[in-house]
């Protein structure tokens, strides 16, 4: 079964709560620091996408307006 996208809020979630593991835990496991890395950047990536798509559905509308 395939995962549905995360919302831009959910993605930032699992950053903020990546971000905080790394931050606070002492045991220095390169495997398990390499894997939430990799998980941090496919997370930015979908952020990225999706503001770059709200951004231009803006622009759409802002256009139509005028």
């Amino acid at each position: 079964m395939a995962k549905s996208k995360q919302t831009y809020t959910q993605s930032i979630n699992e950053l903020e709560k990546i971000l905080t593991e790394l931050e606070t835990n002492q045991d220095v496991n390169m495997e398990v620091i390499s894997e939430k890395v990799k998980r941090a950047a496919v997370l930015l990536e979908g952020c990225k996408k999706q503001l770059h798509e709200i951004d231009e559905d803006l622009e759409k509308i802002l256009e139509k307006l005028e």
